[in-house]
């Protein structure tokens, strides 16, 4: 008899929603989302982007390519899907190193190995035959050169535009280009000029502020930061690497904060709000532009003509290439991630195409042959490919000459700018009786979960994805939190000491307790409120006041967050936001200096609001009835104190919500729920990070409609893949159906069964074929007749299989039952 591992506490459940999901969207009105370029802003990409002579280059080249040539250009593959000797076969003009896509398999890999690893896919290029294009290589660098362990990391945008430096950040843009330049890359997705308006959305953390403001006066230094000044008849030199600005347009503006969901505006406020930065980058000259996987009033922006050729080619002058977000065209209507006419007709320029670019370019090929692209829209986005390449200086060898100049990684220069950014970014909400700065001679405890953990400080985008598994030993010459803090205080004849937990022999001066949100990247950082939810920091905040000691927060996260408990409970609080690599920055910020005055004022004021209550309803500068707790800009100094007195902890959310609809979906088990495999050796919990077990189970990411949002098993024995919690009751949702997407990835070797708990059905009869993915819908009243009591489910979704299998999962969910759904015979199992 399988043992239960989870407890069975009773929860009260709330029911939410299920929003609509991106593929599921409707067009309401088509004339809303068809954008009118007379009432648009003008702007233009820099006369110097081209020249003549270099159009005449191009014009040449474009006569002596072929059709395969043509359409190869056009196609963008990811490393952990693509060799470098299919570029023999394979004409592609672009190769990409996504979010946990590392040099063989491995996110961890020395810079050595990425320098190996671009050089091998360039030289393939090289060597095949035909018209010689040089292949343009992009990777994330969103924070520094964020996918190589042993780069400098900087705060996340959301530090950078608490800091209000422009300076700043043009400096920040152009050691960034030198360290992706130092690994032979020669192009980042980058700068983001979201503005973020809800701040439920996982992206929060990468927009420079909820006001288009900040992004206006970012946009153009960290564009010309990134790729320099560009000079007529000049290449971009290999210290600078090309730009891309995105997500064009209104990523941060959909509806409820959803990732890759719907903005619903006006045009006016499309352009007031959200046109952002835009034009700022397309004058410094930004050399791409990625559009956005979200909507427009229903209109996917991917495929979206009026903005992609009518606006970004008429009045905002854009002459440099559009690139796709990761398979975003696979999301438009008639298409797959294989096939897209609509996407390149619209005015997409290159499909990334990750794990799709065969397909893909077979199905492009032939689409242009037919007829379906017409070739003058083929040569037209050929001819702006090649205008970038060449403005890159890909056609010149000395384009890459520092490619292995690893002394360029992880400067003294490039981390004393990190723990500038680091001072410049933290923001000062409270601090009560002066208990900062701190002075000479005093015994400081510092405590909390993040406190030593650099990791933390990063967030995602940082070595993976997700920014999970991180330890301080993948950050050489980094330092935590708590390291700076040690540093700073030593100094000045005190003495730091590290307690995760709080406790101590010796009473302190001050305590400083550092916690933080766990790191997440895109959907995965969806949330539905804003309450900071973990408990240990608040308790340790507590019992270090009780004690009587004077107690300091340093909270790291990559959006406001409803802490008003963890406020009442400081005597100072700072934002930390997610400062990188250099986040012991912090303490010569929080430390005085041997006279005791402040080494460092607080200069950060806040580009986001800060929230009254949990609700996480958009709270933005300039709304009707604004009502932050810290209003936009809002920041102390120790030169203009002000008093916090004490706050509500009434957070307007209910204390405990059981999520009864969203178990797992962007690529994650949402809380309160967690993955787990179960078999003879015991139960695993699964999480963001690929695994392998002793008894040879497989876990990894994979994707099924976007990024990594389903997860892959192989099970040499079987075994069981739940999603577990306490026990909570499904009765108010009786009338919804268990829906999931299953792929096998081989032919079953035994029964498959699908369920709740333990009770379960026989599946094969819903299997789709090997290879595709289907989404299969069990109605809940199936499950009730097998044996399910949903006033108490504390294992929601079990899938089993008798005997080795391999099989990909996404997006389990319970939902309105699918047209048709019937139920599957009761499972039969011999135990």
């Amino acid at each position: 008899m399988i043992q239960k591992m989870i407890s069975r506490v009773a929860l009260v459940a709330a029911v939410s929603s299920l929003a609509m999901s991106a593929s599921a969207q409707t067009v309401r009105d088509v004339a809303s989302s068809q954008a009118h370029p007379a009432i648009w802003p003008h702007s233009a990409s820099p006369s110097v982007l081209s020249d003549p002579e270099s159009e005449g280059f191009i014009a040449a080249l474009l006569a002596r390519m072929t059709i395969e040539e043509k359409v190869g250009q056009t196609i963008q593959a990811d490393i952990a899907s693509i060799r470098a000797e299919d570029l023999l076969r394979y004409p592609l003009g672009s190769v990409l190193a996504g979010g946990s896509s590392g040099p063989g398999g491995d996110d961890r890999a020395s810079a050595t190995a990425w320098v190996d690893l671009i050089r091998g896919f360039r030289e393939a290029a090289q060597q095949r035959p035909g018209a010689q294009v040089p292949l343009m290589f992009g990777i994330d660098a969103v924070h520094g050169n964020n996918n190589v362990p042993g780069a400098t990391i900087f705060p996340h945008n959301i530090g950078l535009g608490a800091a209000r430096d422009p300076d700043l950040i043009h400096r920040i843009g152009t050691a960034t280009a030198q360290e992706v330049a130092a690994v032979g890359a020669e192009w980042t997705f980058g700068p983001t000029l979201a503005v973020p308006r809800n701040d439920r959305w996982g992206r929060t953390y990468e927009g420079y502020s909820e006001n288009p403001e900040v992004q206006r006066s970012y946009a153009a230094q960290m564009t010309q930061g990134l790729q320099g000044s560009l000079e007529a008849g000049r290449p971009v030199d290999p210290y600078h690497i090309a730009g891309s600005a995105k997500h064009f347009l209104a990523d941060g503006g959909t509806t409820d904060g959803r990732d890759q969901g719907d903005a619903e505006m006006s045009e006016q406020e499309l352009i007031d709000i959200h046109l952002s930065g835009y034009t700022q980058a397309i004058d410094a000259g930004i050399l791409t532009i990625m559009p956005s996987f979200s909507s427009w009033n229903g209109v996917k922006v991917t495929g979206n003509r009026s903005l992609l050729t009518d606006v970004l080619r008429g009045p905002l002058g854009f002459k440099g290439f559009t690139i796709g977000d990761w398979n975003a065209h696979g999301q438009l209507p008639g298409c797959s991630n294989t096939s897209c006419a609509l996407a390149f007709n619209s005015g997409l320029d290159m499909f990334m195409a990750p794990d799709s670019w065969r397909g893909l370019y077979d199905n492009t090929l032939a689409q242009v042959r037919s007829g379906e692209i017409p070739m003058q829209r083929l040569d037209e986005a050929v001819t702006r490919i090649l205008r970038v390449k060449v403005k890159l200086g890909l056609f010149d060898a000395k384009r890459h000459e520092i490619a292995g100049r690893l002394d360029l990684l992880n400067t003294n220069e490039h981390r004393a700018l990190a723990r500038e950014a680091v001072r410049k970014s933290i923001v000062l909400l409270k601090n009560e009786g002066s208990v900062l700065p701190i002075r000479p001679g005093a015994r400081v405890l510092v405590a909390g979960p993040a406190a030593d953990d650099i990791g933390r400080a990063s967030g995602g985008w940082t070595i993976s994805w997700q920014g999970t598994g991180n330890k301080n030993t993948d950050f050489p010459l980094g330092q935590s939190v708590f390291g700076g803090i040690e540093e700073s205080v030593r100094e000045i004849g005190g003495r730091a000491n590290l307690s995760g937990d709080g406790s101590f022999s010796e009473k302190p001066d001050v305590a400083i307790v550092v916690f933080s949100e766990q790191p997440y990247a895109e959907t995965l950082g969806d949330v539905r409120n804003l309450e900071y939810r973990p408990e240990e920091p608040l308790a340790i905040l507590r019992r270090l006041k009780a004690a009587g000691i004077p107690t300091v927060s340093v909270f790291l996260s990559g959006r406001p967050l409803w802490v008003n408990p963890e406020l009442n409970a400081s005597d100072a609080f700072v934002a930390g936001w997610l400062p990188g690599s250099q986040a012991g920055a912090v303490g010569e910020v929080l430390v005085a200096g041997r006279d005791g005055k402040p080494r460092n004022d607080f200069v950060g004021r806040l580009s986001f609001s800060w929230p009254r209550t949990a609700v996480g309803e958009p709270l933005n500068i300039g709304q009707p009835n604004y009502d932050p707790l810290f209003a936009y800009g809002y920041g102390l100094t120790y030169r203009t104190p002000g008093h916090v007195g004490a706050l509500s902890e009434e957070s307007g959310v209910a204390p405990v919500i059981v999520n009864l609809d969203r178990l797992f979906t962007g690529g994650g088990a949402q809380a309160p729920w967690t993955l787990t495999f179960r078999d003879m050796a015991g139960v695993t919990e699964l999480g963001t990070e690929a695994l392998t077990t002793p008894q040879g189970v497989v876990y990894a990411k994979v994707d099924s409609s976007a990024q990594e949002d389903g997860f892959s098993l192989t099970l040499p024995q079987g075994g069981m893949v739940q999603i577990a919690g306490d026990a909570s009751d499904f009765s108010p949702v009786a009338e919804r159906a268990l829906t999931f997407r299953l792929r096998l990835d081989a032919a079953p070797a035994a029964s498959m069964m699908v369920g709740m708990g333990f009770s379960l059905l026989d599946l094969q009869p819903l299997l789709p074929g090997v290879g595709e993915w289907k989404t299969l819908s069990i109605p809940l009243s199936c499950l009730t007749a097998a044996g399910v009591d949903l006033s108490s489910v504390d294992h929601p979704f079990t899938l089993m299989t008798m005997g080795p299998a391999r099989l990909s999962l996404a997006d389990i969910v319970i939902a309105a039952p699918a047209p048709g759904a019937v139920c599957p015979p009761v499972a039969r199992m011999g135990l």
